[in-house]
């Protein structure tokens, strides 16, 4: 019997309708073998007696007794081919997020394919008709998937094959000839390639807005950073000028309590002269007494007479009835030194509020060099490009549309147009002068210097002028010679300032410009004749002081 099972092949043992091994195999009258309860089942389902697979009917139901040689031969091969999958490697159970083989009984195995005919997700195990049985063969097998009626058209119970562009959705090929005839229809392939595209797009588009709000975040967390040191500096600059005024206030207290306790010394020094004055007048006083009480007491006449004209008079003494001790008046002190201590103190915050604000932007220093191919033909400039003076000397140089040729200007190298920045010139030793700031469109043969025509500038003129050329320009109240100018910018607030570096002392403010185009640090040491105004002007580091 085991000869006889090895030489018929392994389809021959599987029933078509269950694809597993018979059990208690039947045989219809058209010679098919079918698994009792597969068939007893299907004939309970339908309403003609019909093979599964030839599709012959009967008038009646056949009676069937089990084939117990093919029965006996099925169990053999049922049983031979466990032992060959014992022998082989064990499948490994599905895990929970795989597909698991809808037909497997006990440990449920990953699936291998699913059948878009059986809607039957099989392991290696039971693909075996499908790739064996010619019948199978023509049977769609795609890659496991769960829920298998999800890939069905819920009207015609088909599966999805075709996508609806028209409509954007997936349908079967029933759906082409009804609700969506004439409609635009592509393969399912030819639609994922179209989508997947789409996606890729879609990827890099988030994936693009991803980067862009990471580098916002980095924005923001530089600008809280950015805040949190100007707080601190705010703070740190607080605490100075609130300390100075408290040393300010401490001093006056200091100095009032002085002055009234070295007025109330005085009064006291001299109560102390007069008091010492009485006692030794006192003390005289009690000796003539003493004298006048013995002499009134003597018997003696000679002695009485003789002594009595020396003794009877008083000792000479002051007249005490106009002096009195200087009682000092306080009316009116605390008064004039709260009203001198308010000067002070505004003095004071005044000056240390200036002082903290120019440390704050001196913070924004920027190196700042001079541009050969701007400057005027009679300037003379460094090698490293950090000092100016006028030559008087005419040099042949190349015309270029950067260089000035009225004025002896020049600009500096580098150019802003955003954020802030600081930078100092010294102009000390000099006559006249101007510095500050130009727009890159600047009239370079002519002009004016305004802010109309795209300056922004302070000068020096006749050793003691200063002006701020506003249009009109306005006087600056600069009341000793400027050593050092500062100068800064910033560019979005649309603000030019410029401080006596020396004094710490703020100038003037150029505000509300519209800048739009880049800016240049702007220089002129000016004319010289017969050696006046001859000293350079001077870019110099900045001296941070603490």
């Amino acid at each position: 019997m085991a000869s006889a099972s090895i030489l018929l092949s392994e389809e021959q043992f599987l029933c078509s309708i269950c694809l597993d091994v018979f059990t208690d195999p039947i045989t219809t009258p058209c010679g098919h073998n079918y698994c009792n309860t597969c068939i007893t089942h299907y004939w309970d389902t339908k309403d003609v007696y019909q093979c599964p697979l030839c599709k012959e009917s009967f008038t009646k139901r056949p009676k069937f007794s089990v084939n117990k040689v093919f029965s006996e031969m099925a169990d053999q091969f049922r049983k031979s081919k466990q032992q060959r999958q014992t022998s082989s490697t064990n499948p490994e159970p599905a895990e929970p997020d795989e597909v698991s083989c809808d037909v497997c009984t006990e440990t449920k195995t990953k699936a291998l394919k699913s059948c878009l005919v059986c809607l039957t997700s099989y392991c290696d195990t039971h693909l075996e008709p499908h790739l064996k049985l010619a019948g199978l063969k023509r049977h769609k097998l795609i890659d496991p998937v769960k829920n298998l009626e999800d890939i069905l058209c819920k009207k015609h119970d088909r599966p999805l094959e075709l996508f609806c562009k028209t409509d954007h959705m997936c349908i079967c090929q029933f759906c082409t000839e009804s609700d969506h005839k004439l409609h635009q229809i592509v393969s399912l392939k030819e639609a994922y390639g179209g989508k997947k595209a789409e996606l890729g797009k879609t990827e890099a588009e988030v994936q693009q807005m991803i980067q862009e709000r990471r580098v916002k975040i980095q924005e923001v967390r530089h600008s809280v950073e950015f805040s949190r040191k100007d707080a601190d500096r705010e703070i740190e600059d607080s605490v100075q000028v609130f300390t100075a005024l408290i040393r300010c206030i401490e001093r006056s207290q200091a100095e009032l309590i002085d002055v009234i306790e070295e007025q109330q010394k005085t009064s006291e020094k001299q109560a102390e002269g007069f008091i010492k004055e009485l006692q030794q007048e006192i003390t005289e006083l009690e000796k003539r007494s003493s004298e006048l009480k013995q002499l009134s007491h003597t018997e003696d006449h000679l002695h009485l007479l003789q002594n009595f004209t020396s003794i009877n008079s008083p000792p000479p003494t002051k007249d005490w009835t106009k002096v009195n001790v200087h009682q000092s008046s306080y009316a009116g002190t605390v008064k004039t030194a709260v009203a001198q201590l308010e000067k002070t103190l505004s003095q004071e915050m005044e000056k240390n509020l200036h002082d903290a604000e120019l440390r704050r932007i001196q913070q924004y220093e920027v190196d700042v060099t001079l541009d050969p191919d701007t400057a005027h033909c009679e300037l003379i400039l460094t090698e490293d490009g950090k000092q100016v003076s006028y030559d008087n000397v005419k040099k042949n140089l190349p015309e270029n549309p950067e260089r000035f040729s009225m004025y002896a200007n020049v600009l500096g190298k580098q150019s802003f147009s955003s954020g802030r920045y600081y930078y100092e010139v010294q102009v000390g030793g000099k006559t006249a002068w101007t510095v500050g700031v130009a727009r890159e469109s600047i009239n370079r043969k002519g002009g004016t210097l305004s802010p109309n025509d795209g300056y922004w500038t302070i000068w020096l003129r006749n050793g003691n002028e200063y002006k701020a050329l506003a249009g009109p320009s306005v006087l600056l109240p600069v009341r000793e010679e400027l050593q050092k100018v500062g100068v800064f910018v910033d560019y979005e607030e649309g603000l030019v300032s410029f401080y006596d570096v020396e004094t710490r002392v703020h100038l003037y403010s150029y505000t509300g410009c519209a800048f739009t185009e880049r800016l240049y640090p702007y220089f002129s040491p000016c004319f010289s004749r017969n050696g006046e105004n001859s000293a350079p002007l001077i870019i110099s580091p900045v001296n941070h002081t603490d």
